[in-house]
């Protein structure tokens, strides 16, 4: 792998969809730099403090949240004398986003009062009353020609259909839920998955027309669910919940066909490989060299030398650090907050927020654990890779951590202090955006071979 240098940022970075550019908050300043070159190609100022960024899904015009101010502003990389500012007025804004034709952007207002949709081509506006959430409960099917939004009205939750070309509503239903968390729609357009809030364990699946396929509620009196997502490829439905289990749903009949159980330990027979984070000091004689303190890497400790870190694979029985949650306090930290599809739906990775140092990768296959991976610091964040069975994951130390099906390795960022605390893919696999505090950096991941003989030592 190889590190571009570290480039300044405070706030949110991301990969434009066609992976040519990429966009960076810096003040009240958008910088968007090419990724190729890593030149700048556009600065934009605007008008306050950037919250967030979006791309449309064109790459032609970005959006930037200033949720301080509150306004949106956004910006055109093709026509850069172009600006476009939303403001709502009193009624604030809390979150904005792109639709698929990437000419209108939708905003929620401040104590979700209403969802307005605007339109950069006739500067027209739609209003949705009542919206459920701020960043939540919006789902645009895959072809980008419908939206699904949460509503609530007396007291009830609906979902209205609404078409992306007019904005008219086309339909709208009641869902059995007494406060509905979010919604999403499947990979082939042919349903709606709704779930409830951690207080009740419900999961629904609709058709479009608002007809309930099925029902599912693994248990009562507990806390529910915590993570729901489709698989790629749209057969399998996902449930992470607080009592520290993965189900899997099958799309045909809508039944459990594999459960999941996090154990905080893992005895034989268990056919996983279990790899685990190892400090692996390098002694090397520096006191006859007069370094400046800024030329010492981030990873070196005087009193042990250099530190490298490598994988070790355990043997059975192994056990994980587990936290448990103080019963006084409210959104405990246990159950499956991570959970994250491979792009062939083969595998599924998951972190029990109870032993957040380890993550699960099972395989959908064999329907077992196929690794895990014991981590010094909590996961911060695993991603796949968008175009293999790839997975990269980060501690907020200065390594990546990869895993394949032919074994684990880490990999050493070469930057000085630079602890990465989040990771993105760009869409065809090739570049990859690592942030630490006040920087980020990227580094080109070469393609993974047939074999995919990779060793801890790479």
């Amino acid at each position: 792998m190889e590190f571009t240098e570290a480039y300044k940022q405070t706030g949110p970075c991301c990969f434009s969809p066609n992976s040519r550019y990429v966009a960076v908050a810096n003040d009240y300043r958008l910088v968007i730099r090419d990724t190729f070159s890593f030149q700048v190609v556009q600065l934009f100022s605007c008008l306050d403090k950037i919250s967030y960024i979006e791309w449309a899904l064109d790459s032609e015009y970005i959006l930037c949240g200033l949720y301080k101010k509150p306004m949106i502003q956004a910006w055109s990389l093709t026509q850069p004398e172009w600006t476009c500012k939303i403001d709502e007025g009193p009624a604030g804004i809390s979150y904005a986003r792109w639709s698929p034709d990437s000419r209108h952007i939708l905003t929620t207002s401040e104590f979700q009062l209403r969802l307005t949709v605007w339109s950069l081509l006739n500067t027209a506006c739609v209003h949705v009353q009542w919206p459920k959430h701020g960043s939540k409960g919006v789902s645009f099917n895959q072809d980008g020609k419908f939206a699904a939004i949460c509503t609530r009205r007396d007291c009830k939750d609906y979902v209205n259909l609404l078409s992306c070309q007019s904005w008219e509503i086309m339909g709208s239903f009641a869902v059995d839920t007494l406060d509905l968390a979010d919604l999403e729609w499947s990979p082939d357009d042919s349903s709606i998955v709704v779930w409830d809030s951690p207080l009740e364990y419900k999961v629904l699946i609709y058709s479009p027309d608002g007809r309930c396929l099925f029902k599912y509620q693994a248990y009562e009196c507990g806390l529910g669910v915590k993570t729901v997502s489709w698989s790629p490829c749209g057969q399998f439905l996902a449930i992470g919940s607080y009592d520290q289990m993965l189900r899997v749903l099958n799309h045909l009949t809508w039944k459990t066909f594999a459960e999941f159980l996090h154990l905080s330990t893992v005895r034989a027979p268990c056919s996983a490989a279990i790899f685990k984070e190892i400090d692996e000091p390098l002694q090397l004689d520096m006191s006859e060299l007069s370094l400046d303190e800024n030329f010492m890497p981030s990873n070196y400790d005087a009193s042990e030398g250099y530190i490298s870190v490598r994988y070790e694979v355990m043997e059975l029985p192994v056990a994980f650090p587990f936290q448990k949650p103080p019963a006084d306090k409210p959104n405990p930290k246990q159950g499956v907050g991570l959970l994250a599809w491979s792009k062939d739906s083969q595998y599924i990775c998951t972190r029990n927020d109870s032993m957040p140092t380890a993550l699960w990768i099972w395989d959908m296959r064999l329907l077992e654990v196929a690794a895990i991976l014991v981590q010094k610091e909590p996961i911060r964040a695993a991603v796949w890779d968008p175009t293999c069975t790839r997975l990269l994951l980060c501690t907020g130390s200065s390594h990546l951590y990869m895993w394949t099906p032919s074994g684990a390795f880490c990999v050493c960022n070469p930057l000085p202090g630079f602890s990465i605390s989040d990771l993105k893919w760009n869409i065809d696999g090739s570049c990859l955006l690592l942030k630490d505090k006040d920087a980020f950096c990227c580094a080109t991941v070469p393609s993974l071979p047939e074999s995919s003989d990779y060793s801890s030592d790479d």
